[in-house]
Formats: C-alpha cells, sequence, structure tokens
C-alpha cells in the first residue's frame, strides 16, 4: 500500500508540473497577442484595427496643386495616424452642394461628415439641428481651445452641433498692377472714391470688377458687404427687430444697399454678360488678369492666388460702401463648420478623427492651420496671412456685421437671388421689389 501510495503522489506531481508548463506557455501566447496579464495588465490595449470608410462632403472651389485641405490634406494624414480609417471626401460648388446634401439627409443617405453655415440660413447649424440632422459633438476633447463666440454659432439647445473652420472675411482681391496701369495709387475710402476707381479703371481699358453671377449664391458677396456699411451701423439690432417683427426687409436703408449694388452694373464697372458667367470662370478671369477686383472671401484664398496668364501682386481690402467721412464696415463671420451626421454609424471613429484633427498639438492641426484660408478662431493661434491684416483689424475693432443671411431663413436669400438676376439681367425688377420678395418670403418663413 505505501508503494501504491508513493506512486500515486508521483504521479499526480508530475500532472502538476506538466500543467504548469502549459500555464506558462498560454500566458506567453497572451502577451505575444496583445493580452493581458501580471505586469502586462498595464500596457496600452492594441488599436482597434477595423477597417472603417468615412465619407466627408463640403463645398467651395477645389484648391489646385495638391493644396486642398479636404480633398488631399486630410485623407493623407489622417490614414497616416490610423490605418484602418479611410477618409473620402468629395467637394462640390456651394448651389451644388446646397441641393445635395439637404437631399441625402433626407433620403438618409448624408456622409458622416459634412459642412454647415453657423445659426439660420441655408444649411445652417440651427435650422439641420431642429431637423434632427446634426449630431450632440458637444462631449469632443476640443472645446477649450476655440473661441467662445465661434461655438456658439454653432451650437443650438446649449449643445455644439459643428467645428467652425475659423473667421471669414468678406472682400475685394484687387490686382495691384492693374490699379497702377490705371493710376490708381491708394485703397478708396468711400463709396465715392470706390466709383472712381472703378471709372479710372474703365476709362484705361481694364474691366473693372468680375462677377460669377451665374451661381446665385455668388450675388451675395458685393451685396453683404454694402449693407453692411448702409443698413447695420447705425442699428445692429436690426435683424434681431426684424425676428421679432419690429423691422422690414423693405426698410429704406435696405432698398439704397440694393440700389448701390446695381449702380456697378448700371455703369459698367461689372464685366459684361456677368449671369453667363460662375464662380469658377470668374475666379480664373481674376488670376489671369482679365479683371482688375472680384468679390470674394478668405476661404477662396488658395484659388485667388494661384498661378494664372498673368503675375502680379494681390490686394484685399473691405468695399469701402460708407459715406465719406464714416468709417468702413467689413462683413466678417463665424465660417462654415464641419458636423457630424446624427446618422452616422462610425461615431468613434469620427470622435478619434475630430479629436486628433483639432489637437493644438497635432501634425494634422499644424498642417491645417498652414493650409486653411480662414482665420483662426483656435486660442493663441494668431493672424499670418498679412493680405487680410488691413480687413481683421477692421474686424477686431468692433467694425463689422455678419454675414446678413445668417439670420434669415434660407429661402429669403434665394428669393433674394432671383430678383437680382432679374434686375441686372435688364428685366423691370427694380430695388423696392427686390425687397419687397425678400421681406414676403421672410414672414412666410419666419415664427415668432
Amino acid at each position: 500500500m505505501k508503494r501504491i501510495l508513493a506512486v500515486i503522489i508521483a504521479l499526480a506531481l508530475a500532472l502538476s508540473l506538466l500543467s504548469g508548463c502549459g500555464g506558462s506557455q498560454k500566458n506567453e501566447d497572451s502577451i505575444a497577442t496583445g493580452g493581458t496579464n501580471n505586469q502586462e495588465d498595464t500596457q496600452k490595449p492594441v488599436e482597434d484595427v477595423k477597417p472603417v470608410t468615412l465619407t466627408m462632403l463640403v463645398s467651395g472651389n477645389k484648391s489646385p496643386d495638391g493644396k486642398d485641405i479636404e480633398l488631399d490634406i486630410l485623407p493623407k494624414m489622417i490614414k497616416e495616424k490610423f490605418s484602418n480609417i479611410n477618409l473620402e471626401a468629395t467637394k462640390l460648388p456651394d448651389e451644388q452642394y446646397n441641393t445635395s446634401i439637404k437631399t441625402k439627409l433626407a433620403a438618409g443617405e448624408g456622409p458622416d461628415i459634412f459642412l454647415v453655415w453657423p445659426k439660420t440660413g441655408v444649411c445652417g447649424a440651427i435650422d439641420l439641428s431642429k431637423a434632427g440632422y446634426l449630431m450632440d459633438i458637444s462631449g469632443y476633447n476640443i472645446w477649450n481651445n476655440f473661441a467662445k463666440g465661434a461655438v456658439e454659432d454653432m451650437s443650438y439647445d446649449g449643445k455644439v452641433r459643428a467645428v467652425a473652420k475659423g473667421l471669414d472675411l468678406l472682400g475685394i482681391y484687387y490686382n495691384k498692377a492693374l490699379f497702377q496701369k490705371a493710376g490708381i495709387t491708394e485703397e478708396p475710402k468711400d463709396w465715392t472714391s470706390f466709383l472712381g476707381v472703378c471709372q479710372k479703371l474703365k476709362d484705361a481699358g481694364i474691366t473693372p470688377i468680375v462677377t460669377g453671377d451665374k451661381d446665385p449664391w455668388y450675388l451675395q458677396f458685393a451685396l453683404y458687404q454694402i449693407a453692411a456699411n448702409v443698413v447695420y451701423p447705425d442699428d445692429m439690432d436690426f435683424d434681431v427687430k426684424l425676428q421679432a417683427g419690429e423691422e422690414s426687409l423693405t426698410n429704406p436703408k435696405w432698398v439704397k444697399a440694393i440700389e448701390m449694388f446695381n449702380e456697378l452694373y448700371a455703369k459698367g464697372y461689372v464685366v459684361k454678360n456677368s449671369l453667363g458667367i460662375g464662380s469658377a470662370q470668374a475666379c480664373s478671369m481674376f488670376i489671369d488678369g482679365k479683371a482688375a477686383m472680384i468679390f470674394d472671401g478668405t476661404w477662396d484664398y488658395n484659388t485667388l492666388m494661384a498661378k494664372g496668364e498673368a503675375e502680379f501682386e494681390r490686394g484685399f481690402m473691405a468695399t469701402p460702401a460708407n459715406e465719406s467721412g464714416k468709417a468702413t464696415y467689413a462683413s466678417a463671420s463665424t465660417a462654415a463648420g464641419y458636423a457630424v451626421n446624427a446618422s452616422t454609424k462610425n461615431a468613434d471613429a469620427v470622435k478619434q478623427v475630430f479629436e486628433y484633427w483639432f489637437d493644438v498639438n497635432s501634425s494634422l492641426f499644424a498642417a491645417y492651420r498652414d493650409a486653411s484660408s480662414s482665420i483662426s478662431v483656435v486660442k493663441g493661434v494668431p493672424l499670418e496671412n498679412e493680405l487680410f491684416k488691413g480687413v481683421y483689424d477692421i474686424y477686431q475693432n468692433g467694425k463689422s456685421v455678419y454675414f446678413c443671411n445668417q439670420m434669415w431663413p434660407g429661402a429669403v436669400a434665394t428669393d433674394m437671388e432671383t430678383k437680382l438676376q432679374e434686375m441686372i439681367g435688364g428685366q423691370k425688377t427694380t430695388p423696392q421689389d427686390v425687397t419687397k420678395a425678400m421681406d414676403a418670403k421672410f414672414k412666410e418663413l419666419w415664427k415668432n
């Protein structure tokens, strides 16, 4: 019995040792494949490598030479950071974008990421939030980096709905060589002197202004700058009163602003057949030296600074629609921003991308900052583009007005554009007719 018992004990010990060896091998296999055991429990888990494709739809003119932020820089650098995430970006002209994104969202086929504009208006953050299309992204760890106003302009119901690209300025890009050729030595300071500049250019055989009026939204670029100097300086709460039913878009100041806008066409200062010229063609004509000025914004900087048929130095100024002796006001606003589709199936991946993209210490943010034409609204990032300094100083001094349509339902600007096209196209539409159409649409759609 003693001998049998000894054999049993020996066998038990042998099995125990074999079991221990198997356990050690299992532990090594676990560590090799990313598992966590013993001291390895404190290691960072291996990144989830499940492939994800994010779609993004934005608007605007494509920047040249591979410098486009959304089409070139973002997809490349996101892939470098997150090997499992592919960003498929598409850019459409503004008018086409506005139609496309609304159609896609309504059909439940919207992209993961897309552009929205501040407040109300066409594709405005407030209206799209009310419709349930925008995800609440208040929980992203980026908001301490942004200026308060830029966050508020992209919020609804106390929740942040989009990340603003920056601050955008409307203005006039101008050809300094053509100015010099016409004997113009300084920027005009008021509306009278601006008309004088246009006349000097015309007399010298130079087209003063090129516009892309075939794209209806383009008509807003000049008009909003004029309105910033005519409608708002003495009544910065005009749109608040309008929303409260205490003001009307038929106000004589709005009529005057449209009369001044029309004056540029009536006097032959705008390129002939502007209604047959789209925004992209207008930009090409400017960089080719075929017109001295173009109304546009900071967002088209890369396009308008591209090399064309002519080489010349550019300037940028606010449209001086002010009376002599009064200050020029700029048209400045929080830029369009990147929103997340409330129906996205890739919320975690989008959050990863946004928190890397807008981390002020990341290489992607540095590249985005350097390539962006909008003026940064991230704290501590200075204005680096000297071309915009003059207009930016006007903004910094409190002499600026947001883009008017941000306080209207989107269809108001649409009806305005239709009437403006009729007016400059030689129909009998008057400035009063334009304001009546604007006001009627506003009252039809606005809910006090």
